[in-house]
């Protein structure tokens, strides 16, 4: 059946909003509507969204990503924005309503900033059970599981007791980015950690493995300022959720030697992009015996044989 083109005229903005309901209807995550609408108020500010949809032209937006530079905006920034429009545009597209896109603009390649080994292993050390407070103990706890798995805030907030099988050595995610069902394993520390955390928690089958102290499920602000809290009574000031996330993946690779396919199931990557992200930035293959051909460890390496020599 061919798309019937609309015939009535309406605001970029307004155009913008039927694009929201649209994905409402999709499914998509309350999140990422949010984000959505973030990013489209950011564009308002360079664009002049009060216009007739009809009226917008490839100037309009190439004067628009100039605006964004003259302010001072990252390229990371304007990509994200960028991002955003191309999938409305695209989405305009299919409706008939124009045949206009735009190309993303250009992000710059970003090192994942990581917990050391060092923080991590002041993060790790056991808090005495007898004197911690039950969220002390839980955080530890979900540090511990972070670095087994990396996954995502969100899921780590869902997960429910009936989700972990500890016979098997796995946990089942209830909540993913994706909305696709997925199964991590558990190693042997997790396991052992995780056995011991539920006898001390006690609750039911459906109750969330990592609640509050009420027993009630951590909401997304209060666990990230509990790990917040928890990272700097350790004497760590880095304080992000996600960098676990990074750092998992960091340590996979280089200090596990980990594939980048088993990593994408891993993290729930859909696509293995994001995957050769981690893949190029964290690369195994470059740090893997570098005295063997750094030109500085063969130039010291002489200068030592050479002192030897003198010496004899």
């Amino acid at each position: 059946m061919a798309k019937i083109k609309l015939i009535v005229s309406s605001t970029i903005e307004d155009t913008f909003q039927d694009f929201i309901l649209s994905r409402k209807t999709k499914g998509l995550a309350e999140k990422t509507l949010q984000s959505y609408q973030s990013q489209f108020r950011a564009v308002a500010q360079h664009l002049d969204v009060s216009m007739e949809m009809s009226a917008l032209k490839r100037s309009h937006l190439d004067a628009m990503i100039l605006s964004m530079r003259d302010r001072g905006l990252s390229p990371n920034s304007i990509n994200s924005y960028t991002r955003t429009l191309k999938s409305f545009l695209s989405w305009c597209n299919e409706q008939g309503i124009t045949h206009l896109n735009i190309p993303l603009y250009k992000a710059e390649e970003t090192v994942k900033e990581t917990y050391s080994d060092a923080e991590l292993e002041l993060l790790l050390k056991k808090p005495d059970i007898r004197k911690a407070t039950f969220a002390e103990y839980r955080d530890w706890v979900i540090i511990n599981f972070l670095l087994n798995c990396g996954s995502r805030a969100a899921t780590v907030r869902a997960i429910q007791i009936r989700d972990v099988d500890l016979d098997a050595g796995m946990v089942f995610y209830r909540h993913t980015k994706n909305r696709k069902a997925q199964v991590i394993p558990l190693c042997s520390a997790m396991i052992s950690i995780l056995r011991e955390y539920l006898h001390h928690r006690g609750g039911e089958a459906t109750d969330y493995l990592f609640c509050t102290e009420t027993g009630t499920q951590l909401t997304e602000n209060g666990l990230r300022q509990s790990i917040a809290r928890y990272n700097t009574r350790r004497g760590v000031q880095k304080t992000s959720l996600h960098l676990f996330r990074h750092t998992f993946a960091r340590k996979y690779l280089i200090d596990c030697g980990g594939d980048a396919f088993t990593l994408q199931k891993l993290l729930g990557h859909s696509t293995l992009a994001m995957t050769k992200h981690y893949c190029t930035i964290f690369d195994a293959d470059l740090t893997k015996n570098y005295d063997n051909f750094s030109p500085l460890a063969q130039m010291k390496s002489k200068s030592s044989k050479i002192r030897v020599n003198n010496k004899k």
